[in-house]
């Protein structure tokens, strides 16, 4: 007797493939990534805060991450682990104040900070006679500068180690200059207990080329570096203003790799203008886990347990 067969198919089960977490080439370590994201309803100036504070994590964070109201803090700490999502900010907004926690995933810490002010980029933007607007401003990641958290405390060694984390690390023996283009600046002021966070952008112009020169060679790509040095240092050298860049500001002498301008001189004044987004924060709480968990440290004064 023939014998049947089975006609019917099996369906198609498509394989779950799991992201390998980035690592630095130069580093070795794992590069920490992020999801900015907010718990609750926002109003409409947080919600840009929010997009302001995605863009500033940039270029590991998802710019364009989905978020529905039915979304709890699981949906998407299942998410981040096959993206190989570090950190956690997370937005929120009480009757009295919106707040700011900063958590590493899975398993926490995480620091809840309030938002005592803040001002968007585009409120920056709008205050600034010449704001900057580079297409490369956010291809890498920002640097971070930490002020005033040397006290000892326990609890501002372990914010000064969470901020740290945020960010990848850099190798200042192979570190490119032209791809630090931005830097983040977090000053804790031990009177008043407030963290001003600031974001600026970095640019390196040269100490005596003026204005025009400046300008001109940044416009003319074929120029060459002679040609720059023969007009700084001849008959036109006298005409422009070089009240941008005073020779008495701080100088960094540079490789010969990054820039044309920088080029004509060695060395080059550090210049810093503010992006946004722009708070002053409150550390309130530090809790042991992910959003829960033990108090390690409290504003209020009560302490379960330190560091």
């Amino acid at each position: 007797m023939a014998r049947l067969r089975n006609n019917k198919r099996k369906p198609f089960v498509k394989p779950i493939i799991r992201k390998q977490p980035t690592v630095d080439h130069v580093t070795g370590d794992k590069i920490p990534k992020s999801f900015v994201f907010c718990r609750g309803k926002l109003p409409g100036p947080l919600r840009q805060l929010q997009m302001d504070l995605r863009k500033l994590m940039l270029p590991f964070t998802a710019l364009k991450l989905k978020e529905k109201k039915r979304n709890n803090l699981k949906d998407f700490l299942n998410v981040a682990g096959p993206m190989g999502v570090t950190h956690f900010l997370i937005l929120s907004k009480t009757e009295t104040a919106p707040y700011l926690r900063v958590a590493r995933t899975p398993q926490g810490p995480t620091l809840t900070f309030k938002i005592h002010e803040y001002s968007l980029a585009t409120d920056i933007v709008r205050s600034q006679l010449r704001p900057r607007s580079s297409k490369d401003l956010f291809k890498n990641p920002p640097l971070i500068v930490l002020s005033g958290f040397g006290t000892g405390e326990q609890h501002l060694k372990l914010t000064t180690i969470m901020f740290q984390n945020i960010f990848p690390a850099i190798d200042i023996n192979t570190v490119k200059v032209s791809s630090c283009q931005r830097i983040v600046l977090l000053n804790y002021n031990k009177d008043t207990k407030l963290i001003d966070f600031r974001h600026y952008s970095i640019r390196l112009q040269p100490v005596g080329v003026s204005r025009r020169i400046r300008k001109f060679v940044q416009n003319h790509q074929a120029i060459s570096v002679g040609l720059v040095t023969i007009i700084s240092h001849g008959p036109l050298a006298g005409y422009g203003s070089e009240s941008e860049v005073d020779d008495e500001a701080a100088t960094v002498s540079l490789p010969m790799d990054i820039g044309r301008v920088n080029r004509a001189s060695n060395k080059s004044a550090v210049k810093l203008q503010e992006v946004g987004p722009r708070m002053t924060l409150q550390l309130m709480k530090i809790e042991e886990g992910l959003c829960t968990g033990g108090v390690i440290f409290s504003e209020f004064g009560k302490i379960f347990y330190l560091l």
